[in-house]
């Protein structure tokens, strides 16, 4: 059974756009969310001295089995952000940026003959044992903040 929720998918991907944007602002990190279907990213931010980077964010509510959260291998970005919603079995609210260059590797595929071959995915309930270091890394740190 579907649960019942106040906004529509859009909102939700919307209003994680800019609590990225809003928590990476607050963090020192200016950042702004680009217009809808902006090709590659949702964020752009710019760190003290650094060049603009590129954040796509992609978020789902938890759920436990076969929930996934990914990305297509041609999407064009430097970070990516995995914003984890609250859901029957999980309580609170999930953020991980994480490189790009660190993501990759550890993604799940497909065969390259599938029909799916570009899916770059992750099950929901295994983001946090993976990127447990790259959570709330509002700063855009290239290396893990915990271990």
């Amino acid at each position: 059974m579907q649960e019942l929720r106040a906004y529509t998918t859009k909102q939700m991907g919307d209003a994680c756009e800019m609590l990225v944007a809003a928590e990476m602002t607050l963090a020192g990190v200016p950042a702004l969310k680009v217009p809808d279907n902006w090709p590659g990213y949702d964020v752009i931010a710019q760190p003290l001295g650094s060049a603009p980077q590129r954040i796509s964010v992609k978020s789902r509510t938890y759920k436990r089995g076969s929930a996934y959260i990914g990305y297509q291998d041609y999407d064009v970005f430097d970070w990516i952000a995995f914003v984890i919603l609250p859901g029957a079995q999980h309580a609170y609210r999930a953020i991980y940026i994480i490189p790009r260059s660190v993501v990759e590797p550890l993604s799940r595929r497909d065969k390259p003959t599938s029909k799916t071959a570009a899916e770059r995915y992750f099950r929901i309930d295994d983001v946090d044992a993976k990127f447990a270091g790259w959570r709330n890394n509002f700063a855009l740190s290239s290396t893990p903040l915990q271990s």
